[in-house]
């Protein structure tokens, strides 16, 4: 697009226009400040029901920001996202602390804390732990490999959790599929069932049933009781993609004549195992902080930080310079392992848990906050809680929300009592757990791995879709799928 009206500028219209968006930020900010909001006394997070739902727009913001500025000024984004986040998180901290004073000190240390630097830690350690583990020999994406690798894939998640088995998987499968005409479809499937849905069976697996785990639901209870929710959509899934693959790879002539369009030789190998023993290190320091409960913390910014969760994070540090220091650099070589993708989930997720505190808040609040009808889709006249709808209601906020705190909302909303949850209301625990993980795969942002996954693809030269074109992927597979589950598991 040429530019106009500025020809002396260095970026086209569309990166101008998105420059705005830094300025809207601080518009935005001036706005807010008009709009009453405080904090609450007593305690950690806002008073949700005394904050007005412009209090929600720097989330939005960021939301809209990375569904729409990858497609408009695609140079700018790739430049500038984390100048963009950085803005749109500002846009909420600068305006409520000038109204407020040091009232967001403490809700913006627990996020940080408690929720962030754990999330991102977990991460970053999975991802350059995986990205040691090289899988080398003929791969040659035939419907029938893509099967077993995603087979594989679906079921290591619940295992090393869905970014570590994403970060083991998505490059052998894109290593096989490199030289197909149509590979994009392979890479949409990996997101659904590796990145998400794979990881629904342990507190291992995914984000939302760890916080579940530590505040007292069963280590196997998921195990148990989401079989069969998670079965059913993970043969679905594979199922179709079979489908689907096998009529794309019979129209591919060129990639069937080849035994392996990759350079690699040599039978199906592994390299760099040691950092399979680094993944159950990684494991055993998640287990240790639900199961070791000492007693022991400090307190940092108004926020108790205890010693079970510092010393899991500094194991899974230690496991992942471990594994810098003692796998051959040639091993990540060969596996295409950069970190720009670990970078962007990093950035980008910062400023969306920046943001998402006061829309949290104001879920909390419950029928008192401005979410309050809702929240009252979920509870019937009787109050008796309306499975379909945790299980839809969770999910939707799940696919552009971080699941693990939406998981925590509505885990509250239902009565926060694991045992009666456990017991009495299994099917809306189930239906809330299902709803947290499975729809995170409804969006690019709903999980962590998703992102990771596109930038990892992306990068080995997959034209993935974007931000829409891949929510109409989901909404034309997934929101069939869930539609329905939710007759033959939670009407």
């Amino acid at each position: 697009m040429a530019a106009t009206g500025h020809p002396k500028s260095p970026y086209p219209l569309g990166c101008r226009v998105a420059s705005g968006c830094l300025w809207l930020s601080c518009i935005l900010g001036t706005f807010l400040i008009s709009s009453p909001a405080l904090a609450s006394e007593g305690g950690h997070g806002l008073d949700g029901a005394a904050l007005g739902v412009i209090w929600a727009v720097p989330f939005v913001g960021i939301l809209l920001s990375i569904a729409l500025l990858p497609l408009l000024a695609p140079h700018f984004w790739h430049h500038h996202f984390g100048k963009v986040a950085a803005a749109w998180a500002l846009a909420f901290v600068l305006p409520f602390t000038l109204l407020n004073g040091k009232a967001v000190v403490e809700p913006l240390a627990e996020t940080v804390l408690l929720d962030y630097l754990p999330f991102v830690i977990l991460l970053t350690a999975l991802f350059t732990i995986a990205g040691g583990i090289l899988v080398t020999g003929n791969l040659h994406g035939s419907p029938k490999t893509n099967l077993a690798l995603l087979t594989i894939g679906t079921l290591l998640a619940s295992v090393v959790g869905t970014t570590g088995a994403s970060m083991v998987m998505i490059r052998p499968l894109l290593r096989a599929n490199d030289g197909r005409r149509h590979n994009v479809h392979v890479v949409v499937f990996f997101i659904f069932l590796v990145s998400n849905i794979g990881g629904s069976l342990t507190p291992l697996g995914d984000p939302p049933l760890f916080l579940g785990y530590l505040r007292g639901v069963g280590f196997f209870w998921t195990t148990l009781h989401m079989l069969k929710e998670t079965g059913f959509a993970a043969v679905v899934l594979l199922a179709l993609f079979y489908l689907i693959d096998h009529k794309l790879y019979r129209n591919d002539a060129d990639f069937r004549g080849k035994f392996d369009p990759t350079p690699d030789t040599g039978r199906v190998g592994v390299e760099g195992r040691l950092n399979i023993a680094l993944l159950m290190v990684v494991v055993g320091g998640v287990l240790l902080s639900g199961s070791w409960k000492p007693g022991i913390g400090f307190q940092l910014f108004g926020v108790e930080v205890q010693l079970q969760n510092l010393a899991r994070d500094l194991i899974l540090i230690a496991a992942a310079l471990a594994s810098l220091s003692l796998t051959p650099k040639d091993v990540r070589h060969r596996n295409g392992f950069e970190w720009g993708p670990i970078l962007e989930v990093a950035k980008l997720f910062a400023g969306i848990f920046v943001t998402i505190i006061p829309v949290l808040a104001m879920l909390r609040a419950a029928h008192e906050g401005a979410f309050a009808p809702l929240v009252g889709l979920v509870t019937a006249a009787d109050g008796t809680p309306v499975n379909a709808m945790y299980f839809w209601a969770t999910g939707l906020l799940s696919s552009f929300l971080d699941n693990a705190p939406t998981y925590l909302v509505f885990f509250n909303l239902a009565g926060g009592d694991p045992q009666h949850l456990m017991t009495e209301m299994a099917t809306t625990l189930v239906a809330i757990s299902a709803g947290a993980v499975f729809m995170g795969a409804n969006s690019y942002i709903g999980n962590a791995p998703n992102f990771m996954v596109k930038s990892i693809a992306e990068g080995a030269g997959v034209k993935m879709p974007s931000f829409f074109g891949y929510m109409a992927w989901s909404a034309g597979i997934l929101v069939p799928l869930f539609l329905i589950m939710t007759v033959l598991f939670f009407a």
